[in-house]
C-alpha cells in the first residue's frame, strides 16, 4: 500500500476491507472508504457483489451467517482475483485459532470451523496470529493491523493490566517490527473503550484506533480527552458502530443488549428533533462523527445489502445547520462537538 501516513490514508479512494469481524456481530467486515462512509455487509452465499450507487465504484465482498473463524477465508477468496493496489486490507491480530476438543455445541450455525479463539498478546502470539491470517485469507499482503479487544471491556479489570503489560512490553515489538519492514503498513487497535487508546498513546505510535459506539450522536465523551490527543499524535479515528448497536436506527439494542431507560429517554429527545426538521435521525447519527477531523471512516453495520444502500442515502441525506444548533441548544450534544458543515 502506497505511503500510508496515518490520516491522511484514509482520505485516499481506496476501498477498505477488514477480513476479522466483531464476534458480535457474527459476521466478516468489508468497509468502504472514501472520508465519507464503510459498511459492514453480509451474506456468505455471494462473496462478491457490484454496488453501482457506491462512492468508488468498487467491488466489495457480501459476507452473512458465517462463522467469524472462517470469515478471512471467505474474504480471500472474494478479492484474491481483485487489483491489490485498489484496495486496502485490514485485520485484527491478539486472538489465536486452537483445535476444538470438544463437538460443536447443537445450537450453533451451521458449517462452524473447529477452533476456539484463544487471547495472545505477545510478540510470538501477534506474530503467528498475523501469519495464520495470511495463510486464511490466501493473500501475501495485510495493510492495517489491530490489536482486537484488549481492555477491561473484554478481560475485566483483574486481568486487564497484565495483558497491557504483555503488549506493551512484547506484542507491541511484532507491531512495530511488521511496520518497519513494510509487512503492514499501518496498526492499531480496535476495542469498545476509549479508555484503553488512552492508555495506549502514553507508550505506542499508532497510526489508526477502530473505535466502537463510543463516539456517536448519542455519546461524545472523547471529545474531552481521546480526539484531541488523537489529533496531536496524527492517529485515525475509525468509528464503528455509529448507530449504537441500533438504538439510532430505529431498534432497542445499545452496547450489543437492551437498552437502559435513561439512554432511550435521550435518544428520543435526539429523535423529537429530527423529526422536527423532517430528517431521518439515522442520516444524523451516520453523518455526525464525521465532523470531527480525526475521524476517518464509520462503519455502520448493515446486515444485506439493501441496508448497504440505504445507509448511503441516509448518509447523502441534507440536514440543515438548524438541526445541529438546536441539539446543541437542548444539551444533546457535547458543546465541543464539530458538526457537518
Amino acid at each position: 500500500m502506497p505511503g500510508f501516513a496515518r490520516r491522511e490514508r484514509f482520505q485516499q479512494n481506496l476501498a477498505l476491507v477488514d477480513a476479522d469481524p466483531d464476534r458480535r456481530h457474527r459476521a466478516g467486515a468489508p468497509q468502504l472508504l472514501k472520508r465519507a462512509i464503510a459498511a459492514v455487509a453480509q451474506d456468505a452465499h455471494q462473496l462478491r457483489m457490484r454496488f453501482s450507487a457506491m462512492l468508488i465504484g468498487a467491488d466489495i465482498v457480501h459476507v452473512e451467517n458465517v462463522d467469524p473463524r472462517q470469515a478471512e477465508r471467505c474474504v480471500g477468496d472474494a478479492l484474491r482475483e481483485m487489483p491489490r493496489d485498489d484496495w486496502v486490507l485490514s485485520s485484527k491480530v491478539g486472538r489465536l485459532l486452537r483445535p476444538r476438543g470438544a463437538a460443536a455445541d447443537p445450537g450453533e450455525r451451521r458449517h462452524v470451523m473447529p477452533f476456539e479463539p484463544v487471547y495472545d498478546y505477545s510478540y510470538d502470539g501477534i506474530m503467528r496470529s498475523f501469519e495464520d491470517s495470511l495463510q486464511r485469507l490466501g493473500l501475501s499482503r495485510i495493510d492495517i493491523l489491530y490489536v482486537h479487544d484488549i481492555g477491561i471491556y473484554q478481560h475485566g479489570g483483574e486481568a486487564h493490566p497484565a495483558l497491557m503489560r504483555i503488549l506493551r512490553d512484547s506484542g507491541y515489538r511484532a507491531l512495530e517490527e511488521l511496520r518497519r519492514s513494510g509487512a503492514v503498513s499501518a496498526i492499531g487497535i480496535g476495542v469498545n473503550e476509549r479508555e484503553v487508546l488512552l492508555e495506549a498513546l502514553e507508550w505506542g505510535e499508532w497510526d489508526a484506533f477502530l473505535l466502537a459506539g463510543r463516539y456517536t450522536l448519542l455519546e461524545q465523551a472523547p471529545l474531552d480527552d481521546l480526539l484531541p490527543k488523537c489529533l496531536a499524535r496524527g492517529t485515525s479515528i475509525v468509528v464503528g458502530g455509529p448507530l449504537n448497536s441500533g438504538i439510532l436506527a430505529g431498534r432497542d439494542t445499545w452496547n450489543y443488549r437492551t437498552a437502559p431507560p435513561e439512554v432511550v429517554a435521550r435518544v428520543e429527545a435526539i429523535r423529537v428533533v429530527c423529526d422536527r426538521y423532517r430528517i431521518p435521525l439515522a442520516a444524523a447519527a451516520l453523518q455526525f462523527p464525521l465532523a470531527h477531523p480525526a475521524v476517518a471512516a464509520i462503519i455502520p453495520g448493515p446486515r444485506n445489502a439493501d441496508e448497504f444502500c440505504a445507509n448511503l442515502e441516509l448518509f447523502r441525506h441534507p440536514i440543515p445547520l438548524a438541526l445541529w444548533q438546536e441539539l446543541r441548544q437542548a444539551g444533546l450534544l457535547h458543546p465541543e462537538a464539530p458538526t457537518p458543515a
